[in-house]
């Protein structure tokens, strides 16, 4: 005897729905595991309340090694600061950070701290981060990201940071600006 339309509409639609609660099932698991990882990295970004002690220290360190501070201003949750931080430190780059820059993680909550230093900085924080403030080894300041530069960053390559930290790395005694390599 050979189903009827109904039959094979009904089996087809078991099929469908077995066929989609895998997906599903794929897709939790994925998600679940991703969350697991997230959570077990690492945060780049200290307590909000330990960025005025690592700006200072960071100064410190500035004034005594010729060095420019970079203040990224960003969050735990934001997956953009963490492919900047990235891209900082990977081989390109690691060099031309660690001999220029002293580099501080300023942590804005969800939007919700430091919001203070972020003006001070003239950081836009609600134009979205990673954002970021240049300053010289006194502490003053010489850039600020004001237009979402780097708000898109997953999508940007590491050298668009490569061309930011020549761009702002400290002139060397005996270099002009026009000369790439001091």
């Amino acid at each position: 005897m050979y189903p009827s339309n109904h039959q094979l509409a009904l089996s087809n639609f078991a099929k469908h729905i077995r066929r989609k609660r895998g997906i599903f099932a794929a897709a939790l698991g994925v998600t679940m595991i991703s969350s697991t990882l997230c959570a077990q990295a690492p945060s780049i970004f200290p307590a909000p309340e330990q960025a005025r002690a690592d700006i200072a220290a960071a100064l410190r360190s500035a004034a005594a090694t010729h060095k420019r501070v970079i203040l990224e201003f960003g969050g735990g949750w934001c997956a953009d600061c963490h492919v900047l931080d990235s891209y900082f430190h990977d081989v390109t780059n690691r060099r031309l950070l660690d001999t220029n820059f002293v580099l501080v993680h300023i942590n804005i909550g969800y939007k919700d701290a430091n919001l203070a230093l972020a003006a001070r900085y003239e950081i836009p924080i609600d134009k979205g981060v990673p954002a970021l403030a240049v300053l010289d080894e006194h502490g003053k300041l010489i850039h600020s990201q004001k237009d979402r530069e780097f708000i898109s960053m997953r999508n940007m390559a590491s050298s668009s940071v490569t061309t930011f930290l020549n761009q702002w790395k400290p002139l060397r005694a005996g270099c002009s600006i026009m000369q790439n390599n001091c």
